[in-house]
């Protein structure tokens, strides 16, 4: 049967038209909140194309009109596909009204677990964006994704997790997070973003990513505004996480 999906959003961000535009529309922009790495081929006849674990995938522009509206959508087999909408509009003290739709369609009839996954990842990846847009804009991030070992069971892991964080069962929004990890700067920010499959934090020059992952383990997506080693990074995250 599969289901058909659509998730409107929108959001006053404190960034021009010009950097919006950039966070949505250009490789190193989309780099600076999303997963994995992305190439933005621009123009009406361009693409998008973002890759994840090394498995690539290409979208085809539908809308391109800088710096106001942009288009993409990836079609997949069995009449899958994910599309994203993104309209621009600018308002006083440089401040910009974003709107996105994502939408797409999931064939055949397992579709639920992948479409809550969807689902909540696509919430804070979009909370990801504003918060790139809000504290970030107009710089752009070294992007590091490290996955962690299998899951066998994910309510004890999560609280393995938070406590290792310093969080208590039940984070919220605003609780400070300090942390150190060997071989990579201390972290201390805070939590930015908090639902049932993933954990945010920023810090005054990253924002880090905890994904509960489709494919059965943690995944941390860092996005860093200073200079770093990303194979340290991945090193060093990677051992953090198989730590817990």
């Amino acid at each position: 049967m599969g289901r058909a999906w659509e998730k409107p959003e929108e959001v006053v961000v404190a960034a021009s038209v010009e950097e919006v535009w950039d966070a949505i529309a250009t490789g190193p922009g989309i780099d600076s909140w999303f997963m994995g790495r992305s190439q933005v081929d621009p123009g009406p006849e361009g693409s998008v194309t973002t890759e994840v674990g090394g498995y690539a995938m290409t979208s085809a522009v539908t809308a391109w009109d800088p710096p106001n509206h942009f288009a993409y959508r990836g079609d997949g087999p069995g009449e899958r596909f994910v599309a994203f909408e993104y309209l621009i509009e600018g308002r006083d003290r440089s401040s910009t009204v974003l709107r996105m739709v994502a939408s797409g369609f999931l064939p055949g009839d397992d579709w639920d677990e992948e479409f809550e996954a969807m689902t909540f990842g696509g919430e804070m990846y979009f909370r990801t964006l504003v918060a790139y847009l809000d504290h970030f804009a107009g710089r752009f991030a070294t992007s590091v994704d490290v996955m962690g070992p299998p899951v066998t069971d994910w309510p004890p892991a999560w609280d393995a997790l938070r406590t290792r964080l310093g969080l208590s069962d039940r984070p919220a929004v605003g609780d400070p997070v300090r942390l150190t990890v060997p071989g990579v700067a201390a972290l201390d920010g805070q939590v930015d973003f908090v639902n049932a499959q993933a954990l945010g934090i920023r810090t005054a020059d990253g924002l880090y990513r905890f994904i509960q992952g489709f494919v059965g383990s943690f995944v941390l997506g860092v996005h860093a505004f200073t200079d770093i080693d990303e194979h340290k990074v991945h090193q060093a995250w990677t051992s953090w996480l198989a730590g817990i």
